[in-house]
């Protein structure tokens, strides 16, 4: 991915993005350096903690890329699948009702969430939320679109 554009961010920025974090995921980054990337022929923006991506811009909201979330650990705005699941989380399959074995009962229809599995708890993707978090585990059904994951350009994307 060629870079476009690359700014450290002023203290106000990295403010807001850490107080959404805490508020969506219930997570604390830390970091010394905070750089904002923008890419050429992409949508992507990402926010460099120390260097590493921990955090994109998925429709202008700021959010834990899967690194971010392997890094801290997140409580809030978590499903998690099986590992019949894995291998087509983990290329960007977009998640259905018979793969998951629970969701966190935060979750409303639109909202960003972690797809993570369920034996170690590594986040494998990123996605949109389709239904209510109660709603998700069941027989049938999309119930997240797969937005960012182990293994694409973002993932790969290194500072």
């Amino acid at each position: 991915m060629q870079v476009k554009s690359r700014h450290h961010l002023r203290s106000d920025a990295i403010s807001e993005i850490e107080e959404m974090l805490s508020e969506q995921l219930g997570v604390s980054p830390e970091g010394d350096t905070y750089e904002r990337v923008e890419f050429e022929a992409t949508d992507w923006e990402v926010v460099l903690i120390d260097g590493e991506p921990q955090v994109a811009f998925f429709d202008e909201e700021p959010f834990l890329t899967v690194r971010g979330a392997n890094a801290y650990d997140p409580e809030k705005h978590v499903v998690t699948v099986d590992s019949g699941a894995i291998s087509f989380v983990s290329d960007g399959a977009d998640v259905m009702r018979p793969g998951i074995t629970e969701a966190t009962d935060d979750i409303s229809p639109d909202d960003l969430v972690l797809i993570a599995e369920e034996s170690h708890g590594k986040v494998l993707a990123v996605g949109r939320a389709r239904v209510e978090g109660s709603e998700m585990v069941g027989d049938e059904g999309k119930v997240v679109d797969s937005l960012h994951h182990v293994g694409d350009e973002l993932y790969e994307f290194a500072g």
